[in-house]
């Protein structure tokens, strides 16, 4: 399975952008379909943390710190995952990952060992 982000780049703080996440190689939509996905980001000196995630189901979950200003979603005859960052601010800044995920107790961790390289949001105040 491949994955690759797209979508990031500068913005003003208050801006928005919609990334996206491309999965790709040997797995089907129906596969594709069953998979829980999930946005993750890393910032510069600081852990991967999960921002938000979309189960088979439709069933969304987000982390509080972006609860309200983004919105994950997705097309499973595509493949795609996407995310929707409104409001933006300048602790948003981050490199951006999709993956799979695996929901364990409260949270998601991420499923699968390969990720893409992420696209970079940067906010700027």
């Amino acid at each position: 399975v491949q994955l690759v982000e797209s979508g990031g780049g500068l913005v003003h703080a208050g801006g928005s952008l919609r990334l996206s996440c491309q999965v790709s190689g040997s797995i089907s939509p129906r596969d594709f379909s069953g998979y829980a996905m999930g946005w993750f980001r890393r910032a510069p000196g600081k852990q991967r943390e999960l921002i938000s995630a979309i189960r088979s189901s439709g069933q969304t979950y987000y982390a509080d710190f972006v609860q309200g200003r983004f919105a994950i979603s997705r097309d499973n005859a595509k493949g795609m995952v996407y995310l929707q960052m409104n409001n933006l601010k300048p602790e948003d800044t981050a490199a951006y990952y999709c993956n799979a995920v695996d929901p364990v107790r409260d949270t998601f961790n991420p499923r699968w060992a390969n990720w893409g390289q992420g696209t970079q949001v940067t906010v700027s105040s």
